[in-house]
């Protein structure tokens, strides 16, 4: 059993936004086995002390929206690529994720369950992946990226792509069981248009109310969730009426919206640096005309939104959405929301309100007894200063992850 124990440290709990007077905890095979303050426990040979000197030790953070796979900008090109140079790729980025301080991911569009294992297996180095296989979309949704001169069927869905397109309820059923059966642990429906697809509109609505009810029914039957991508009230309504869970973006809700994401205790995902950092690219980032007015469209709304359900209690996670050299960006989502959140709420949302999301609570984002020992130890408190976290390089000692000392 290996065995680390952690001493002269402040330790920041999310759940209450404290931090404590210098403490210590140890981690046992992987997982946190104890805390307290005062003399730390008595240590043997096989055990290995990391003396903090004032550091603060908080749980890793969660990034609750990603795409591992896609780590380009150039979307065309990428559709010609092999599995094997997209998941080298992925990969290469997974590591770069963990060593921002990111010990679990929810993938929400694209990885499967052989990147999840390789990553569980320690063959490469990385976040812990919570995935969700492909994105389920309409003919003509979101995750329909067909040119409109291509009237070709889509075919087998055997490609590590971001969505697979089902239309119907039994097209739905046996799209979403597939997924599960490949070990997606949520399911994604695109409910709205997208900024990256060129051919829709961010007020389309996409799937009717049966389709959605069939993919919640699924992902219920197999003890799992859904998660919608969708920017408007129409089509965040419909979801959260037929049981939906949690809610990608949201940039346009209103007052009715806020309050049914209340009453139907479901989780919003803000991705507001993904806007940013694409605006800032301008014409750069590879996006037709059409995507640089949606993208202006929903950005003008992102932070308002973000304000108006911080302020009325929703359940609020951090997720980021970025794409290709984009990822680099990641931690940057932090400043964006301390504009209207108050720091401890924003690293809530990145450890123990994502841990809840991800149906993971107790296991991961908390210093609690048990839950696994993914661990930040940094210079400073991020209480007091939030943008402690957004430059590792300065202020990030030490990442640990299942008790691994980076």
């Amino acid at each position: 059993m290996s065995r680390l124990l952690i001493t002269d440290a402040h330790l920041l709990h999310p759940e209450t936004g404290t931090r404590t007077d210098p403490a210590w905890l140890e981690v046992a095979d992987g997982r946190i086995a104890a805390t307290g303050t005062g003399r730390p426990p008595g240590v043997g040979q096989d055990v290995r002390v990391l003396r903090a000197a004032g550091a603060t030790v908080l749980p890793g953070l969660i990034d609750a929206h990603v795409h591992l796979l896609v780590t380009s900008l150039d979307l065309p090109s990428i559709a010609y690529w092999t599995p094997g140079y997209l998941t080298v790729r992925a990969l290469a980025e997974a590591e770069r994720m963990l060593r921002r301080g990111f010990t679990t991911v929810r993938d929400v569009g694209g990885a499967d369950h052989g990147m999840a294992r390789a990553l569980a297996e320690g063959l490469a180095l990385g976040p812990r992946l919570v995935h969700g296989g492909k994105a389920l979309s309409q003919t003509g949704g979101h995750g329909d990226l067909r040119p409109l001169g291509d009237d070709s069927v889509p075919c087998c869905e055997n490609r590590p792509n971001f969505a697979r397109i089902a239309d119907g309820v039994d097209a739905v059923r046996a799209a979403a069981r597939d997924e599960f059966r490949k070990g997606a642990a949520h399911l994604k429906v695109l409910l709205s248009g997208g900024v990256a697809s060129p051919h829709d509109e961010i007020a389309a609505v996409q799937y009717s109310e049966e389709e959605i009810r069939t993919a919640v029914e699924e992902a219920e039957n197999h003890n799992r969730y859904v998660t919608v991508h969708a920017y408007h009230p129409r089509a965040i309504d419909r979801a959260l009426r037929a049981g939906v869970r949690c809610v990608e973006h949201g940039n346009l809700i209103d007052d009715a919206t806020v309050g049914l994401l209340l009453e139907r205790d479901a989780f919003l995902v803000p991705t507001l640096i993904a806007y940013e950092r694409t605006a800032e690219l301008g014409r750069q980032s590879g996006l037709p005309e059409a995507s640089q007015r949606k993208l202006t469209e929903v950005r003008e709304h992102g932070l308002a939104a973000l304000e108006k359900a911080h302020r009325a209690g929703v359940n609020l996670v951090y997720g980021t959405d970025l794409l290709g050299p984009l990822h680099s960006a990641q931690l940057e989502e932090f400043t964006l929301r301390a504009q209207v959140q108050p720091a401890a709420d924003v690293i809530r949302s990145a450890t123990s309100t994502a841990a809840r999301l991800l149906q993971m609570e107790g296991e991961i984002g908390t210093l609690a007894p048990g839950a696994h020992a993914d661990l930040l130890v940094m210079d400073g408190d991020p209480l007091a200063d939030l943008t402690i976290l957004t430059h590792p390089q300065r202020h990030l000692r030490h990442v640990i992850k299942a008790g691994n000392v980076l």
